[in-house]
């Protein structure tokens, strides 16, 4: 059926959870599902075809009226469809809530995109508590594991699902897998009220640091931001808390000696129950930052408090309301009033403080386009790619001096060509990132999103290892704690095959973000690449349970099985991956390794049939694992041709340095800029 739940007879209460969606959004409901599945719920949830008739009606009937938890997916689809079978199966659920005390959680509704949580379409019930947001489907660690304790028989209801006054709660939206060695910048930086925050709450840290005292018995100098939560009453508005938020993390990252940790990390605890002593464990911390942010037409309201991790005590906490247009001005007000408590030391590195996020004019639209465009961007598909370079061109078109809006929108434009698209349309969106770098690094030489932005340029469209390399240590030197700056570099690094080095900065990067799915793939492609099999397979998998619906995670998990020999484990792993090219990939992968070489060969087939032109470089490691270096070398030709980004992960492929020796190698290294593995490793 292609709405509503499925599976078999139950009798009496089970511990599944029924997902209940429209066809529109099957993609996104199946991206929860696995996200759920794989933290071990059981998820009632078919993709068959709408059967009818009497008995499909029972069945259906039976899952709700036993089912412990019931998710309606809710999206712009569900509110333009007046008639589906999803409504009866909202109304059954409806039903049976009213028959339930009131703090028994049941109702989990899970809204998909924008659509706002007084939409007059979904049903009262649903609107009376509270939403989580997974955009597109995408469903953040904590989620599933709030789902799974509350299936727990001894956990309690939680208030966080049953309210009187909705709130739009969110998921972590992370990365997606990116291909290969090109991890895709999702997060940015922010800069505007938050900063209220921010140096607010380094008025009682920085007088620890000024008095020698250290700030907590575990984590030393060391804090977190949770995501502030959004108090508009406008779903809409998340991008705007979420974006002050990240100022923070910001801010607070520009004082030497102090450890921040990343936003990816810090956003998984959206909505979490754990309490302060669990999340400072879990992040290494010894303080987080929590608060509010409540943004009514031409008002804005900031609560903030910092807490003392190992106790939860409140050693901070402030209100303040201001006009929207005097954003910048209030971030200024509080800086002062702060500076007298900060002294000199810590004043002195604030004045010198030279990554901003402000538009030079000072233009609030240039930058709300800018928070609306990394909140599109962080979704990470191709529809979502081009909203935010929208937004991003109108942030330069509001203030053409924006040099973050131009690194922002290089980056967008990158991603688009490296990720979704081929051929002519690739180039040219490569042709539209290189003035948009230009102009970035024109109007502001010293900004770090800059050089980082024309580094995975360099990398992605020239294979300019050399380049990128220059840049992105440029990027670290203006922004020494700037943890993705660590990460791209490593990525660079690894490109020209220095491993050792990739393997240090990577983990240094995670230092600063420990909870980074897409950071821990990345490591274990380097670790896989100096066969440390071992400390590869961990770092994956500490990936895929960090993101479990993310894509491209497991061929590296199949690669580390071939390179043991294990054929049972390359195809465990090779069908775990979801759909996609990933997926093709990593079967016919692992179809070489187990015996049958007749599904080897329809393996190959399909992987051709379908990827030949955009994605080769998969098909020249098939060819390499299936010992054909003719093979190899050729599809490695036409993986050059098309600038195939599968290539900046060559020189620590295993499947393809097994012909390291071959004189066409080297060459193919010189052809695309890549240094030969001789050259490579005379640099380790």
């Amino acid at each position: 059926m292609t709405e509503g739940g499925g599976g078999g007879a139950v009798s009496g209460i089970s511990h599944a959870v029924f997902l209940s969606y429209t066809s529109q959004d099957a993609q996104a409901a199946q991206r929860i599902c696995v996200a759920l599945r794989s933290a071990g719920v059981e998820v009632w949830f078919d993709q068959s075809e709408l059967k009818g008739g009497d008995a499909w009606d029972q069945a259906i009937r039976r899952q709700i009226r036993t089912c412990a938890l019931f998710i309606p997916v809710i999206s712009h689809a569900t509110h333009d469809r007046r008639e589906g079978y999803f409504r009866l199966e909202w109304k059954l659920a409806i039903d049976r809530s009213h028959l339930m005390d009131a703090e028994m959680a049941f109702l989990l509704p899970v809204v998909i995109d924008d659509t706002r949580d007084d939409d007059d379409r979904v049903p009262e019930r649903f609107r009376e508590v509270q939403w989580t947001r997974l955009p597109g489907g995408e469903t953040s660690p904590a989620f599933a594991e709030r789902v799974r304790r509350l299936l727990s028989p001894e956990s309690p209801a939680p208030a966080a699902f049953e309210t009187t006054a909705p709130s739009a709660g969110s998921a972590v939206v992370s990365d997606a897998a990116a291909p290969r060695g090109l991890i895709r910048r999702r997060a940015g930086v922010w800069y505007a009220a938050i900063t209220v925050a921010a140096v607010l709450a380094l008025g009682y840290f920085g007088l620890g640091l000024l008095t020698g005292s250290k700030p907590g018995a575990k984590g030393g100098a060391s804090i977190a931001v949770l995501p502030l939560v959004n108090e508009s009453g406008d779903a809409g508005q998340r991008y705007f808390s979420d974006g002050l938020s990240e100022d923070l993390i910001t801010a607070l990252s520009q004082f030497p000696g102090l450890k921040v940790i990343g936003r990816t990390s810090s956003f998984q605890f959206r909505d979490t129950k754990e309490d302060s002593r669990s999340i400072g464990a879990k992040l290494g911390v010894a303080y987080l930052v929590e608060g509010s942010v409540r943004r009514a037409g031409d008002l804005v309201r900031v609560s903030a408090e910092l807490i003392n991790a190992s106790d939860g005590s409140t050693q901070w906490s402030e209100r303040y309301d201001r006009p929207y247009k005097d954003l910048f001005a209030l971030q200024d007000d509080i800086t002062n009033a702060v500076a007298g408590a900060l002294k000199t030391r810590l004043l002195a590195h604030e004045k010198a403080q030279a990554q901003s996020d402000r538009p030079p004019s000072g233009n609030l639209e240039a930058y709300n386009a800018l928070l609306h465009g990394r909140f599109y961007a962080s979704i990470n598909t191709p529809a979502d790619d081009r909203k935010a370079i929208e937004l991003f061109t109108a942030a330069t078109q509001l203030d053409p001096r924006y040099a973050l809006a131009w690194s922002e929108l290089s980056w967008a434009w990158t991603g688009l060509a490296s990720t979704w698209v081929s051929g002519a349309p690739a180039q040219q969106a490569y042709a539209n990132a290189r003035a948009a770098a230009d102009k970035a690094l024109a109007l502001a030489p010293d900004l770090a999103a800059a050089h980082l932005a024309r580094a995975w340029l360099l990398l992605a469209a020239d294979f300019d290892w050399r380049g990128a390399q220059t840049e992105a240590r440029r990027a670290l030197e203006l922004a020494p704690d700037y943890g993705r700056a660590k990460l791209y570099l490593a990525d660079e690094l690894a490109t020209s095959g220095q491993l050792s080095e990739a393997i240090e900065l990577a983990r240094q990067a995670l230092a600063t973000d420990p909870l980074h799915a897409n950071w821990y793939s990345a490591l274990g492609g380097y670790l896989l690449g100096l066969n440390r099999l071992d400390e590869a397979e961990a770092a994956v998998r500490k990936a895929i349970n960090l993101q479990p619906s993310a894509r491209g995670y497991y061929p590296t998990l199949v690669m580390i099985a071939i390179q043991r020999g294990d054929a049972q484990a390359a195809m465990a792993a090779a069908q775990q991956e979801p759909p996609g090219y990933f997926r093709d990939l990593a079967l016919a992968l692992a179809e070489q390794v187990g015996g049958d070489r007749a599904a080897a060969a329809s393996a190959l087939k399909l992987l051709i049939d379908k990827h030949a032109d955009d994605q080769p470089y998969g098909i020249a490691q098939i060819y390499a694992l299936r010992k054909d270096p003719d093979k190899a070398f050729e599809w490695l030709e036409r993986a050059s041709s098309i600038r195939d980004s599968g290539i900046v992960s060559l020189l620590y492929d295993p499947l393809l340095l097994r012909y390291k020796d071959d004189p066409r190698f080297a060459a193919f290294c010189r052809e695309v800029g890549l240094p030969t593995p001789a050259e490579s490793q005379r640099r380790t």
